[in-house]
């Protein structure tokens, strides 16, 4: 199996290349200018792996929510990619992708609440919980809002069994009511995790594995803000 992935929806630039086990990763902070640097990243974990893109089994890539100039050169870049490839595509939440990043550094994290500054005032925001092979599973949709308004998951504050989950992501740095909000069940917070490419390698696996892959037309971004969702049975974290 060669998973081609690669990020570009948050500060963190990054690609990665898994292949027959082993993890290839670059990844640099940038404030601006990822379209200069993604190529020549990808370029590297393909070099230093000796494959080439018609090699690949598929080419995952974080389909946002983040930046919107950044969600959309991932997309573009993955379906050229993969147009010129021949091969399949895989998108991965970036808000999934902060959750693994955590779950792999804090190996007793079992619910993580996933929280990055959308800018205007705004969190994108989701629920995850440690799943098969320990990756991250969604627990509902994602969201953005304002911070006042997320909310926690039903199936944890009904289950009466002590709730202590973990908080991620650049919004607990950005808005600080968060944190206060969620004193009475966190067990810990890491503001500083942003979304990687060898996270989103690793979540691409299971989808290659049961072959839920797309065509490389379908490499699509996920804003949030253009969409509306319902998640009903929600309790507020104030």
């Amino acid at each position: 199996m060669r998973i081609l992935a690669l990020d570009t929806a948050t500060e963190n630039c990054s690609a990665a290349l898994l292949i027959d086990g082993r993890l290839i990763a670059r990844e640099r902070l940038l404030p601006r200018a990822h379209a200069a640097h993604i190529l020549p990243m990808i370029d590297e974990v393909l070099g230093e792996s000796g494959a080439v893109l018609g090699s690949l089994t598929a080419i995952a890539f974080g389909r946002g929510p983040g930046a919107f100039t950044g969600v959309r050169l991932a997309a573009s870049i993955t379906q050229g990619l993969a147009h010129a490839a021949g091969v399949p595509v895989v998108p991965v939440s970036d808000l999934r992708a902060v959750a693994q990043r955590l779950l792999g550094l804090a190996p007793t994290a079992a619910r993580v609440l996933v929280l990055n500054d959308a800018r205007m005032k705004e969190v994108y925001w989701g629920c995850f919980e440690r799943g098969a092979g320990d990756l991250a599973a969604a627990l509902g949709e994602e969201h953005v809002g304002a911070p006042e308004a997320v909310r926690l998951p039903e199936a944890w504050t009904a289950q009466g069994d002590g709730l202590r989950i973990w908080a991620a992501g650049t919004g607990l740095a950005a808005y600080p009511v968060l944190k206060d909000a969620l004193a009475g069940v966190l067990e810990e917070a890491r503001d500083d995790l942003l979304p990687s490419a060898a996270d989103i390698a690793r979540l691409a696996v299971p989808e290659v594995m049961s072959g839920r892959l797309q065509p490389a037309e379908e490499a699509l971004p996920v804003y949030l803000r253009d969409e509306v969702t319902h998640s009903p049975k929600k309790q507020s974290l104030n």
